[in-house]
């Protein structure tokens, strides 16, 4: 099972937990790096093999590798256990299945990661008559009076990916729990580095380990964590039953992103800093976006909730959307992609965010930047020659 040993509890921080928290030297025959397990049973104890013992069966269920993975961020999130998943969207959906029955309904923050919010305002609303109310998140009361009798689920992002809305957690999580109420973030951006909701009273914890968990953009995966009950569930119910798990290379990638991160979230920010000071004296940059700089409108929850930050922001371009995309094609550093948290730079153009509950705390000609591991130097340089 995924959950914290006593010895798992003597590693105190952030870094001695990425560099060492797994690595047991006994067990693994001396080897500072652990090995991969990479086979998909456990051949259990008979009178001819030999085995006394094996605490697994089937790497569907657990495996070795992954559990070390699953340890070193449970014990980075303060959490009692973790899992972790092939990717980031199905450890957030898991965490939904866990929570929703028929006849659900979802209160869901509609700045979150999109495909949250296409499976529960689409698939589970669509095939399986799932309610939802979508919500800005920026006033817990706002919150409380979408609770209907049937509600079961609060669904939060913060800060989220795009425009980086905060909710306040622990005024959500006392809210659910007056109501009985599940609670799950995608606290992807933070990291467990930076922002424990658990502490605060969040139910489950998710993580797309696609992005600064892995850190290098060469695997895909995903993680939640919670207290005991909750993951013995999901081990056992959803995630076994859909098969969602990481497998045990994809696992061993992960865990060797791990002992770098918190080097590697210490320059992204360093690097994001001094971008985003030099974006916002910029005459084309109408707005930017990034939590923690003193232009931020949250910056009362941001102090209050996360103790850093990292290479993610959004910026709003003066102009139209042609002179945006036109900003984003002149970028020689910055590649023109998608994701984000690994040690690259990267723009994509956005456009127009109208959020459907509030649709003026949105923002107009939106391009988002991922700050990487560059010289910040070079990097200021090729947004000035894009911006002309």
């Amino acid at each position: 099972m995924a959950f914290l040993t006593e010895h798992d509890k003597t590693y105190k921080t952030p870094e001695d937990i990425c560099a060492h928290l797994g690595d047991d030297y006994a067990r693994f025959e001396g080897a500072i790096v652990p090995p991969i397990y990479q086979n998909t049973l456990f051949v259990q104890p008979t009178e001819a093999n030999g085995i006394e013992h094996t605490d697994y069966a089937y790497s569907r269920t657990s495996n070795p590798t992954v559990e070390i993975a699953e340890r070193k961020i449970a014990a980075l999130e303060g959490a009692e256990g973790a899992l972790v998943f092939s990717t980031g969207v199905a450890a957030i959906n898991t965490a939904v299945l866990h929570f929703v029955r028929a006849g659900s309904h979802v209160i869901l923050v509609d700045s979150s990661y999109g495909c949250t919010m296409a499976f529960v305002r689409g698939y589970l609303h669509d095939r399986f008559g799932i309610t939802y109310t979508n919500v800005d998140g920026s006033d817990p009361e706002e919150i409380r009076r979408a609770i209907r009798p049937e509600t079961s689920l609060i669904c939060l992002e913060s800060p989220s990916s795009l425009i980086f809305r905060m909710q306040d957690l622990a005024a959500v999580a006392e809210i659910a729990r007056e109501h009985g109420i599940g609670t799950v973030i995608d606290n992807t951006y933070a990291t467990p580095l930076y922002q424990h909701p658990l502490s605060h009273g969040i139910d489950i914890v998710c993580h797309t380990a696609t992005k600064y968990l892995g850190g290098h953009s060469d695997i895909m995966g995903g993680a939640l964590c919670a207290r005991r009950e909750i993951i013995e569930s999901i081990q056992n119910n959803e995630r076994s039953l859909i098969g969602a798990c990481m497998d045990p290379h994809q696992a061993w990638l992960l865990i060797r992103g791990m002992r770098t991160m918190p080097v590697r979230l210490k320059q992204h920010a360093e690097n994001a800093a001094k971008v985003a000071a030099f974006l916002e004296t910029h005459p084309k940059v109408e707005r930017v976006i990034y939590p923690g700089s003193e232009t931020y409108p949250q910056k009362g929850l941001f102090d209050r909730y996360m103790t850093g930050q990292n290479g993610l922001m959004s910026i709003c371009l003066r102009g139209d959307a042609d002179d945006a995309r036109r900003f984003v094609s002149r970028l020689h550093y910055f590649q023109n992609g998608c994701s984000w948290g690994g040690f690259e730079s990267l723009a994509i153009f956005i456009g127009d965010v109208r959020p459907a509950s509030a649709p003026e705390s949105g923002a107009k000609n939106l391009v988002r930047l991922h700050i990487g591991l560059e010289d910040a130097g070079t990097l200021i340089a090729d947004l000035q020659n894009a911006l002309g």
